[in-house]
């Protein structure tokens, strides 16, 4: 996925000791992003996390916030992917991915900032975390059990 930083200018760094932090609204979903039906007409998805920050924050710092409350998500190789969600001047609400980053891994999305991805005052920050499966094994059917002797034929489910 290409980065959103290359396309945004160089901002200065935030004062974090003279600049108050705004609010943002971060919605965690399970292995994908929320659908957008999610957050029409003022409505909101349920997994909602406050989170007071600057807009020189990284994803990444981001995601340490995210691993705090959710602690399922410290698995190593989870996922968490990026996306921004804003209203048009209808009041329908788009989605615009801006990045991954990883628990185990860097990556070049790490560093990217809030202000980067351009993210205004309102906007929403939707997360999709996927945990990886530890044990592909567990989750497999069993197999069947033979009958009829040598041949191999299987027993009937009747």
């Amino acid at each position: 996925m290409t980065s959103v930083a290359t396309a945004a200018p160089a901002v200065a760094p935030v004062d974090r000791e003279k600049t108050c932090p705004l609010l943002l609204r971060v919605f965690v979903n399970e292995g994908q992003h929320n659908l957008p039906d999610a957050y029409h007409r003022g409505r909101v998805p349920g997994s909602e996390l406050q989170i007071y920050t600057w807009k020189d924050a990284t994803l990444k710092e981001l995601t340490n916030l995210i691993k705090d409350v959710y602690t399922t998500a410290n698995a190593k190789g989870t996922m968490f992917n990026f996306a921004l969600t804003f209203p048009d001047k209808r009041g329908v609400f788009h989605f615009k991915e801006v990045g991954t980053t990883s628990v185990a891994h860097s990556g070049p999305d790490d560093k990217l900032t809030l202000s980067a991805c351009r993210l205004a005052i309102g906007d929403y920050l939707d997360v999709a975390v996927r945990v990886p499966n530890e044990d592909r094994r567990d989750r497999r059917m069993p197999p069947m059990r033979r009958s009829g002797g040598e041949r191999g034929f299987r027993s009937r489910p009747y």
